[in-house]
């Protein structure tokens, strides 16, 4: 497994396994804690696992945590994905820079995503799964969800949005979402 920083996003890695293939399929490891340990994370700081599963078009996000924020590590394990990260740390050498990623089943990359960064993602394919690793148990009270179309951000969605939550349908804009990840 390699890691590699991500140049857009400060503290960003993405992790590229090596996928064993053969005629039964594949083999590869999504998770190794000396790889973590050697970019300076802690791989006992994740105490939560979660997965979700979309369909095409479908658009989740942007959302990020007030408060101390939630890392996470973000692996599409099947189907396709366009994901997005964008740095809302105001005293980050990155602040507002935007990167985007397409994770997929077939390569099995593994984005960490640091405390203080917005995600969302698009499903690309008919069926995507999407795990997620975060380091803080969820509090949906610290929830923050931004405009996945605010003009401000331009994210290039790369399809016509098919579904998403009310809550991302109601999202206020980057400006309005940024005053309570201050307060």
């Amino acid at each position: 497994m390699k890691a590699t920083e991500v140049p857009d996003i400060a503290g960003a890695f993405l992790f590229e396994p090596t996928p064993y293939a053969d005629e039964r399929g594949f083999f590869c490891r999504t998770f190794d804690a000396d790889v973590i340990r050697s970019v300076g994370l802690d791989p006992a700081g994740f105490v939560q696992d979660s997965l979700s599963r979309s369909v095409r078009g479908v658009l989740r996000g942007l959302h990020l945590r007030s408060g101390a924020g939630e890392a996470k590590l973000v692996r599409c394990s099947y189907g396709r994905i366009f994901d997005v990260v964008v740095d809302l740390r105001p005293d980050s050498p990155t602040y507002r820079n935007r990167a985007f990623f397409e994770l997929s089943g077939e390569t099995q990359r593994t984005l960490y995503i640091p405390a203080g960064c917005a995600h969302g993602f698009q499903a690309l394919t008919d069926t995507a799964d999407i795990a997620y690793r975060i380091d803080r148990p969820h509090d949906p009270a610290e929830d923050v969800t931004i405009a996945f179309d605010d003009p401000d951000l331009a994210i290039p969605w790369p399809l016509p949005v098919t579904l998403m939550s009310q809550r991302d349908r109601e999202a206020p804009g980057l400006a309005e979402a940024l005053k309570r990840v201050e307060s």
